[in-house]
């Protein structure tokens, strides 16, 4: 991997790890819907000039239908779900959740669209699901003002991601990916935007909570799916998707700079599984250890 590109990877990963910072300062002024809309809405107006200019409108309008469900499964839902779970739990342990996504959309992928998984995943999805349940076994407490039902509502984000991408695959395949990235964001903003309406805040958040807002849709979401479809371009998706382990670094390392957030015993060891549950599930490990073997 050249330098600039492990920049570009590394970059990727303070964004989106970041992304869980920036919930946590500004859903609480904006609540959950009226905030998602913003970043959504945001990241369009960014992006759709940007694909007119490649005239790629074209390609947008013919794959409306599939760009929709992306829309909704692949930010809409999963975005106001994270924002609402982030009422309650830390960023660091928000961002240690979202890397169960490449989990479930293994699962999703041999459950639903018939994916064959060898020994390496399956033994992934199961060390995945042993982290979870670590994490939810250290940190869920479902009674009234505890993290519990943000744990599910995490978990049940990363399912949804995992559903967007397997849809993706089959309703998307070929299709630039700028135009799926400003199209899903378009779509989230147009669902979104009646439910902002109606929950928009009483009291007028802060000039803290609008560039939290701000900041979330311009860096965390356009120019972090810029970034991520370049480096799809130069090194390849199954590199790329290496940024997943990056993200509850960052997450975790923001969370403690700038919350005061602790990293406790069963974050780490939970965070520890889940992450090599990632890597199996994902084929990473099983790379390595080929590339290892080949080159001894």
């Amino acid at each position: 991997m050249r330098l600039r590109d492990l920049g570009d990877l590394i970059l990727l990963a303070a964004l989106w790890g970041g992304s869980f910072l920036f919930m946590r300062y500004a859903a609480p002024a904006f609540g959950p819907l009226a905030l998602i809309w913003l970043r959504v809405a945001i990241a369009a107006v960014f992006l759709v000039p940007l694909l007119m200019l490649r005239q790629q409108g074209r390609v947008l309008r013919e794959h409306a239908p599939g760009i929709a469900v992306m829309g909704l499964f692949g930010s809409a839902l999963p975005f106001v779900l994270i924002a609402w779970a982030m009422l309650s739990i830390t960023a660091g342990l928000a961002s240690i959740l979202n890397a169960t996504v490449p989990i479930f959309t293994a699962l999703i992928g041999a459950l639903w669209f018939r994916e064959q998984l060898g020994a390496w995943r399956k033994t992934g999805l199961a060390v995945g699901f042993a982290g979870v349940l670590l994490l939810a076994a250290g940190q869920a407490d479902f009674k009234p003002g505890g993290s519990g039902w943000a744990i599910v509502a995490m978990l049940l984000a990363t399912l949804s991601y995992g559903l967007a991408a397997n849809l993706t695959r089959q309703l998307l395949g070929g299709v630039p990916a700028l135009v799926s990235a400003a199209g899903s964001q378009l779509v989230a903003a147009i669902i979104l935007l009646p439910f902002a309406l109606c929950f928009w805040p009483s009291v007028p958040p802060g000039g803290m909570a609008w560039a939290a807002a701000i900041v979330l849709g311009l860096g965390c979401t356009a120019l972090a799916f810029l970034l991520f479809f370049r480096l799809i371009a130069n090194v390849g998706a199954s590199r790329a998707v290496t940024v997943t382990f990056l993200i509850p670094l960052f997450g975790v390392l923001w969370g403690s700079a700038f919350l005061g957030e602790r990293l406790d015993a069963s974050m780490l060891s939970g965070g520890v599984v889940v992450v090599l549950g990632t890597a199996l599930a994902t084929g990473v490990l099983r790379r390595s250890y080929r590339d290892t073997s080949g080159s001894s």
